[in-house]
């Protein structure tokens, strides 16, 4: 279940947070999760301890990196990547996003956690599926982890031309009745369902899936959305995900 944490002012999955996991979605009210100070003093304010945290430059790729800490700086920007995984202690992974999909992972039996962004071309090359296969490798299993889907333009909202739902057609022949919605002429992609659909192909549970209710279009109120304020104009929301020290 997705639910809004009031003290926090985030969403989060309650498939993922407990005393040893905390995670969340960021709204509006937080500000501009492109400005790192944002996300910093977000943290400091809400006095979340971490040792250090790690941003993505997010470029629309299917890399995924396995952050161990490696770096002694506490605030760590890996480049070309859209997905990262760790098994530290105190390492917040953070994505941006403003329409495109964030989601969180983890795998509580083995230590392990996630974050990547996939817009319509990381679904299109399938990242959720490059995550599951990057935790595989790292001694998990699929049916072991959780996925919590973050705020995304909703189905509703997300209108493609032809030349793109084309490429979505070709890959994705299977789901074509499952992804797509017909609307005054237009296809819609159904984003998260999607990404849902290849995850349940590699294994990871029905049961362990979260999905968030909101489009980021039509909720003004609450979040950025790229096609509604005009990529001159945006502002992108953070995600984030951290496996603290037990007290």
């Amino acid at each position: 279940m997705i639910i809004l944490d009031d003290r926090l002012h985030i969403f989060y999955s309650t498939l993922v947070n407990n005393e040893r996991y905390l995670s969340g979605f960021s709204t509006k009210a937080l500000g501009d999760g492109r400005d790192p100070h944002v996300i910093l003093n977000y943290f400091g304010y809400q006095k979340i301890s971490y040792r250090k945290i790690v941003i993505l430059d997010q470029v629309h790729s299917t890399n995924v990196h396995f952050f161990d800490g490696e770096k002694k700086e506490p605030f760590n920007t890996i480049e070309n990547t859209d997905g990262v995984i760790t098994n530290s202690e105190k390492v917040m992974l953070v994505v941006k996003t403003a329409d495109c999909l964030p989601l969180l992972f983890v795998d509580k039996r083995r230590g392990l956690i996630g974050a990547s962004h996939q817009g319509w071309q990381g679904s299109l090359k399938k990242m959720a599926v490059k995550m599951i296969s990057a935790f595989v490798k790292k001694g998990s299993h699929a049916q072991d982890i959780s996925v919590a889907f973050g705020p995304a333009i909703g189905v509703c909202c997300y209108d493609i031309d032809d030349n793109r739902a084309h490429q979505f057609l070709t890959e994705f022949d299977g789901y074509a009745d499952k992804i797509f919605h017909v609307e005054k002429g237009k296809r819609h992609l159904n984003l998260a369902r999607l990404n849902y659909l290849q995850l349940l192909e590699v294994g990871v549970k029905k049961e362990n899936m979260d999905f968030f209710p909101f489009c980021t279009k039509c909720d003004d109120r609450h979040f950025f959305s790229f096609r509604r304020d005009g990529k001159n104009n945006y502002s992108e929301m953070f995600s984030f995900i951290m496996k603290t020290t037990y007290t």
